[in-house]
């Protein structure tokens, strides 16, 4: 079993900052891509930021410039730091990990985590 746990969330004004943090754990062999979504109510979950094992990042145009995603592969760990906030990055931010369980495991599965509250007021 893989878990997936994100803390960090909260509620700031707009031009606030926050850090968001996600570890995975339990039955691990590999970590691969790590990253984040988000999802507003009433609309799609999107993609934030997401970040290789070898540090390479692709991030979402409505972030670039404000978010920054990195990763301690040591802690098999995946962070989002978050400046700059505006109003309409309020959403519940959900962290996935690209997990390979073991040595034999044929592929990568993807566990995600709970989610956590980001809160933007103007």
């Amino acid at each position: 079993q893989v878990q997936v746990v994100e803390s960090g969330g909260g509620s700031v004004q707009a031009g606030g900052s926050l850090r968001l943090s996600c570890a995975a754990s339990g039955s691990i062999f590999s970590v691969g891509t790590m990253g984040w979504y988000r999802q507003a109510p009433g609309k799609q979950r999107e993609l934030v930021a997401i970040v290789m094992r070898d540090g390479r990042t692709n991030d979402a145009d409505s972030v670039k410039g404000r978010f920054t995603v990195s990763r301690d592969n040591a802690k098999n760990t995946v962070y989002l730091q978050m400046n700059s906030l505006k109003p309409e990055d309020t959403a519940v931010y959900y962290c996935l990990a690209n997990v390979r369980s073991s040595f034999t495991a044929p592929e990568f599965n993807t566990y995600w985590g709970q989610g956590t509250q980001v809160t933007v007021s103007s």
